[in-house]
């Protein structure tokens, strides 16, 4: 039986105050906070919630394209940059769901450029009704999963070098301009609040010693019943080990300075080669995972303190313990002979995957003649010929 009341089933002893019913829940990250997983465990549950009371528009686990095009973000290396007509598409789900609950969950509405945009975002998706959530964890335990994935979208820089320009050279925009604009959390929140005021803000501080609180939460502030969330399994969103990361880093450096296309790189490699090697490969106890240095995860505790300090002076909602944003996160110690080392069946995985996609584009036609032999050709411009034979290929589908 559905219900237009998100509270008849919730147990009077919640913690957590559920948000009014009719509410458009708008969850805008940032990123690594727990979004994939808690997208994953919305979408799965979306049948289910709706019999309470709350509908999950969108059509996929996560309306990226939507969130992207309305904050003018091209999109992941080599994709084709969205339109308006995905964000029109999500307003029209989410205004279809009348004066139903709802909940919208993207990561890149964190990346929304300015008020203006911000401003559109909420009026188009409900104005007054629209409630903002953000979900956040401690800085040190963002920066290296953040650094894996710029890595994935083409980033060829290390993992401390990167920390250097992001923590010690101002004014700290190289070469992802986009990490601050996320994480620097207080100010985040601060945009969100000047839109919607500090009353229809709510920040949600990860513990990540108690797993599966994030559902918990979500159920409590969408009145739901508990344990409807659960997680999904996703093995193509676990993050990278340091010798992936690094294997994939220095491909990225040869695919640049060949001049490869993009395209090529959304299909073959991030599609291909890490995708596939991310299902087929589970780290092991013995993969070296990636380590912030002592004074980097210092710099971001240092940061997280002063984000803490100012949000509880917005004056917004918060849930759980703001004192863990200045957390320094306890590293186990490496063996002193612990090396970032690619295993062959790990690798041989990633070739496959890529071998896999370009074997998904049939040849069509034999290749003309040329007036230079292979040989004769310099290598650098055989492999960008190539590249470019390959692309043709892919888009043959």
């Amino acid at each position: 039986m559905e219900t237009d009341c998100t509270r008849d089933d919730v147990p009077a002893d919640r913690a957590v105050a559920p948000l009014a019913a009719g509410t458009r829940l708008l969850h805008i990250g940032p990123h690594k906070t727990g979004t994939t997983a808690l997208q994953g465990a919305l979408f799965a549950a979306k049948e289910a919630m709706a019999q309470h009371g709350v509908d999950f528009p969108a059509t996929s686990r996560h309306p990226m394209s939507a969130a992207l095009a309305v904050c003018s973000r091209p999109g992941m290396m080599g994709n084709s940059k969205p339109t308006d007509r995905h964000w029109e598409t999500l307003v029209g789900q989410v205004a279809a769901t009348g004066r139903r609950t709802s909940v919208v969950s993207s990561e890149f509405f964190a990346d929304a450029p300015d008020d203006a945009t911000i401003a559109r975002i909420v009026e188009e998706l409900g104005g007054d009704r629209v409630h903002v959530l953000v979900t956040l964890r401690p800085l040190a335990r963002i920066m290296p999963s953040q650094w894996q994935q710029y890595v994935q979208n083409g980033l060829r820089m290390g993992y401390e070098d990167w920390l250097e320009h992001m923590l010690r050279k101002p004014p700290y925009e190289k070469p992802n301009p986009s990490f601050w604009r996320r994480h620097r959390h207080d100010r985040l929140i601060e945009r969100w609040v000047r839109a919607v005021g500090p009353g229809r803000v709510t920040v949600v501080v990860v513990d990540d010693t108690d797993r599966g609180g994030l559902m918990r939460t979500f159920e409590a502030l969408l009145g739901l019943p508990e344990n409807l969330l659960q997680e999904v399994p996703d093995t193509a969103n676990r993050s990278l080990t340091l010798a992936e990361t690094e294997m994939l880093r220095n491909l990225n450096v040869e695919f640049r300075g060949n001049e490869l296309p993009e395209e090529l790189y959304s299909q073959l490699v991030r599609y291909g080669a890490v995708m596939h090697m991310k299902n087929a490969c589970v780290p092991g106890p013995g993969d070296v995972k990636i380590r912030t240095p002592r004074w980097a995860a210092e710099a971001a505790a240092g940061i997280g303190a002063e984000a803490a300090e100012r949000i509880g002076a917005s004056g917004v909602r918060v849930i759980g313990d703001l004192a863990l944003l200045s957390a320094v996160p306890r590293q186990p110690d490496a063996p002193a002979d612990a090396e970032p080392r690619i295993a062959p069946e790990v690798a041989a995985q990633a070739l496959y995957g890529a071998l896999a996609a370009a074997a998904a584009a049939p040849v069509r036609s034999s290749v003309p003649a040329q007036s230079r032999t292979v040989h004769q050709t310099p290598s650098k411009e055989l492999v960008k010929v190539l590249g470019h034979r390959c692309l043709k290929k892919l888009r043959r589908r």
